[in-house]
């Protein structure tokens, strides 16, 4: 599975939107898996992003080899930290914590990675990573020790978005946070789209089809679903 990113960018191009469902390792129930990937075969999704903030799973190979057996989407690596590097998938999201200034997740995660990375045949796609309040403590806030960036300064966040894509990361990803009891607000995703070039992610407390749709008509480019099809593998099937 190659061009991941070329493939994301004519999307765009085309206005053609794309989702992806986010996996954690450690909330995957092993004895329902092939359950689970029939559901994603069924739903709209054209990616599975793979990893969370904090995965003690020394499973993840198996899980991604066992899902590329049955389905074929392309499979993106979601990491916290280099742990979560999985040579099984098709790539990785370089994930820049732009949003705050630990060292840890600016940079020195990375430099751990690349050995690993540079060994590796993952697409490799450099990505500034953006949380955004969501009105409750999350578990990329607590990891991370930074602090989410408030929708009251939307100035804020676009320079931030921009100053990424000037870095030369070739996607901004807006997150509220898993199991966010806020998504991120619409005017702030069409801000930010408006003002940068490269595609947009969003992602964290969209828990219906209307919230999907909404982060679309807003200028996302890519939304990302988790912990609402965690806890609901019918999650694309209600009206």
């Amino acid at each position: 599975m190659n061009n991941i990113y070329q493939n994301i960018l004519q999307s765009k191009e085309n206005q053609e939107k794309r989702l992806a469902i986010l996996l954690d390792p450690d909330k995957i129930d092993w004895n329902s898996l092939e359950n689970l990937i029939q559901k994603i075969n069924q739903s709209p999704a054209t990616h599975i992003f793979i990893g969370g903030s904090q995965v003690f799973s020394n499973k993840i190979d198996e899980l991604i080899t066992t899902i590329k057996q049955n389905c074929n989407l392309p499979i993106v690596l979601f990491p916290g930290n280099p742990s979560q590097i999985s040579n099984k998938a098709d790539g990785i999201l370089f994930l820049s914590l732009i949003s705050g200034r630990n060292p840890d997740f600016l940079i020195e995660h990375h430099v751990k990675a690349a050995t690993i990375l540079k060994k590796s045949n993952l697409e490799i796609i450099p990505t500034g990573y953006i949380l955004i309040d969501g009105n409750n403590e999350t578990a990329v806030a607590k990891i991370s020790q930074t602090k989410p960036m408030l929708i009251e300064n939307p100035e804020a966040i676009l320079a931030t978005a921009q100053a990424g894509a000037m870095l030369g990361k070739k996607l901004i990803y807006l997150e509220a946070g898993s199991g966010a009891k806020n998504p991120v607000p619409t005017k702030i995703i069409t801000l930010i789209s408006q003002n940068i070039e490269i595609p947009l992610i969003v992602g964290g407390g969209i828990v219906t089809l209307k919230g999907i749709q909404k982060a679309y008509d807003a200028g996302a480019d890519i939304v990302v679903i988790g912990t609402a099809f965690e806890n609901d593998t019918n999650f694309f099937n209600h009206d």
